[in-house]
């Protein structure tokens, strides 16, 4: 997968100058539709917009589609570890990287423009220098979160210290009373006491006799006594028990506001955390819903998706594969019927080679191969049906039977099909040639997508590479086969000579397999025989005089997944359909040719 940048959701993807993400480009398998499966595209990401087109030589001719990835769902495939499905509302994308390395470059490659698309993102708030907001904002944010909310426990914790504090101050204030009370009493009977000194010394001297040194001459010619009365307030005039009255009513005051402002608050924590608990509960609702909706979107089925196809983890049932099939062959049918009564079949010019051509061996590579399947071929397929070879009869339409054994190996059907027809006015020799010359294919083979010769081994001898047409949700099938056709001459001069077509698989260089189909193995033979009845009197052999009788096996080995019941319900029905087609094009094209034995 070619890239013009690479993208980890490190700062180095993102532009310097203008703070987006850089632009990402490459080849992606998108999965187009159920005929055309997986198909290679040019996908380019740049301003959180996948785009793709047909090709990168294509994009100055504009995309074929788009997906704004603001509300994207990016989902890497369960089990393909090379895919991943972007959706949006109904509209999904599936996507196959090279390897599961370049998916998780894509993926975070997305994720990157899309957490960077918007007003919210950081990048954008840097644009609209805004990062002062995001900071405050962060700021604050961590500050509640960190000395309000913090697992729930830090608000009480507070209170709980502020009753501690309260508790202290009590005691505080009873101490400091009992000493305000203490230095009362102490004054009190100080005063007393003075007052009872200063009664005696008067009853013991008369007033006339107390001289002039009893009392203090102040500046300004008055007298005062040297003892002077002692204040009913106390010690420099301080009243200690109207004090400390007061200040007990100032600290029960504060400690009552105190006690109210904690209970407000305990309330306040309890209405917080009626909140708190009211949003978790919201937001395990939401993230429940979220989870369905997931869930829900990964069963709903689109359509021809790839989730509905053939393969390990289907999420279609048999009975729906199987429906879905017989759908998409009646739909091929149909289509090939109009075709035929449209078509204008263009005369080629194939001359059919003498049969002395094909008798010898040739000499190529495979050319023992070769002659060993033949071999096979002539000795197991011409073998009678009955006996111990466990062949059934499924299908009888006039001359044409055809039989089955089933076969199951690890769960893929193997069955081996057999089937015998007897036709008029052609012989063996022009039955084989026209089966097997690829220059006529396309004329009488309708399943056939695509057909081309990778090399040519000898005049009698090819490898063919083709694609079949794809049945939905069946996977499409391709063959890489080697076709050889060959003569075999009757040990006995009573017996017909034997004509055959073996077409069984091989490996190529130049066609090797890929993950857009499931390549099946085949061993197929055509053997035919020409019965040749003799003419009335003296007239020369006609069509009429001639029977050609056809023995065609195939052991076919499918792969991929499709259920047992589905190929065996398939190969009933188109072994019939391909052998009538195929007889009646080669009586059409011999019918007014010279007889070819």
């Amino acid at each position: 997968m070619s890239e013009k940048s690479s993208s980890s959701g490190s700062d180095e993807d993102v532009d310097p100058e203008s703070g987006q993400p850089l632009e990402l480009g490459g080849i992606l398998s998108k999965w187009t539709n159920y005929i055309h499966g997986w198909q290679d595209r040019w996908v380019v990401l740049k301003n959180n917009t996948l785009s793709y087109y047909k090709s990168e030589d294509e994009r100055e001719y504009g995309c074929r589609g788009s997906l704004c990835l603001s509300k994207a769902v990016i989902t890497p495939h369960e089990f393909d570890e090379c895919r991943f499905d972007i959706s949006v509302n109904d509209s999904v994308w599936y996507l196959r990287a090279e390897d599961p390395e370049h998916r998780l470059q894509w993926i975070e490659s997305i994720e990157l423009h899309r957490a960077e698309s918007g007003y919210g993102s950081e990048t954008s708030l840097r644009r609209h220098g805004s990062m002062l907001s995001l900071t405050s904002a962060a700021s604050a944010l961590s500050a509640t979160s960190t000395s309000s909310f913090k697992k729930g426990h830090r608000l009480r914790e507070k209170l709980a210290e502020m009753e501690t504090f309260r508790d202290i101050l009590c005691r505080q204030v009873d101490t400091l009373q009992k000493y305000f009370d203490s230095c009362a009493d102490a004054v009190s009977k100080d005063e007393f006491q003075r007052d009872r000194a200063v009664e005696e010394e008067e009853d013991d001297f008369p007033a006339t006799a107390r001289s002039d040194s009893e009392y203090n001459h102040n500046n300004n010619g008055s007298k005062e006594k040297l003892y002077p009365p002692a204040s009913p307030k106390g010690m420099n005039g301080i009243d200690f028990k109207g004090e400390a009255i007061t200040f007990k009513a100032t600290t029960a005051g504060i400690l009552s506001t105190l006690s109210h402002c904690i209970e407000l608050m305990v309330k306040r924590e309890d209405s917080w955390q009626k909140r708190l608990d009211k949003e978790l509960e919201k937001r395990r609702r939401v993230e429940d819903a979220y989870k369905s909706a997931v869930n829900e979107l990964k069963k709903k089925s689109h359509y021809g998706g790839p989730d509905y196809e053939e393969g390990p983890n289907s999420l279609i049932n048999e009975d729906e594969f199987f429906d879905a099939v017989e759908a998409a062959l009646d739909r091929q049918d149909k289509i090939e019927e109009q075709c035929q009564t449209e078509k204008v079949r263009i005369p080629r010019l194939t001359p059919i080679p003498p049969g002395d051509a094909y008798s010898a061996v040739s000499k190529h590579r495979y050319a023992t191969k070769v002659e060993e399947m033949v071999q096979n071929h002539m000795t197991y397929s011409l073998q009678d049906v009955g006996g111990d070879a466990n062949w059934q009869l499924v299908i009888e339409e006039g001359e044409m039977k055809v039989y089955r054994r089933e076969v199951e190996e690890n769960g893929i059907v193997l069955d081996p099909l057999k089937a015998t027809h007897a036709v008029k006015g052609v012989t063996g020799h022009e039955v084989c040639h026209y089966f097997w010359d690829t220059a006529v294919r396309f004329d009488w083979e309708t399943t056939i997508e695509n057909f081309n010769v990778v090399e040519t081994l000898s005049d009698n001898a090819v490898i063919v590479y083709q694609t079949h047409k794809r049945v939905w949700p069946a996977s499409q099938r391709d063959v890489l086969y080697l076709s050889a056709i060959r003569k075999i001459l009757a040990t006995n001069e009573n017996d017909p000579d034997t004509w055959l077509v073996c077409n069984f698989s091989v490996d190529h260089e130049k066609a090797a397999p890929t993950n857009r189909c499931v390549r099946a193995k085949i061993n197929v033979a055509m053997i035919c025989q020409t019965m040749v009845s003799p003419p009335e009197g003296d007239k020369e052999i006609s069509r009429d005089n001639i029977l050609c009788k056809i023995t065609y096996v195939a052991n076919v080995n499918p792969g991929g997944w499709a259920p047992a019941s589905v190929l065996r319900a398939v190969a009933r029905r188109e072994y019939p359909k391909f052998l009538k087609r195929f007889t009646s094009y080669v009586q059409d094209k011999t019918a007014w040719k010279p007889i070819l034995f």
